[in-house]
């Protein structure tokens, strides 16, 4: 897996009392690990670096959705249920513009 593949993934619900399967975009590979960023279809709760996503064959997302850079987690690599799509290089530079911003690297 590379940065910007769209992965499944059970994601782990921010007060840690459980997970659900979701869409999720991946930002790190390491030997062991993924750090990646869940998709939402929740577009009431667009933040100022969320990113846009509308359906389509390359992302494989099926309903206009929200990459939530704030919320992200590493896990096991091997909890990756698989590949739904990918983003597209505009996406990719959009994500890494907006994770500036959210670290304030900029």
């Amino acid at each position: 897996m590379i940065k910007g593949d769209i992965i499944l993934i059970p994601f782990p619900f921010t007060d840690f009392t459980g997970n659900k399967l979701r869409p999720a975009v991946v930002l790190i590979e390491t030997d062991y690990d993924l750090t990646v960023c869940f998709i939402t279809t929740r577009l009431k709760w667009k933040e100022g670096t969320d990113i846009e996503l509308s359906s389509s064959s390359i992302t494989g997302i099926k309903k206009p959705s929200l990459i939530r850079l704030s919320k992200m987690a590493t896990v096991d690599k091997l909890l990756a249920v698989g590949k739904l799509g990918e983003l597209q290089p505009k996406e990719i530079l959009e994500m890494n513009t907006k994770l500036k911003k959210l670290f304030q690297l900029t």
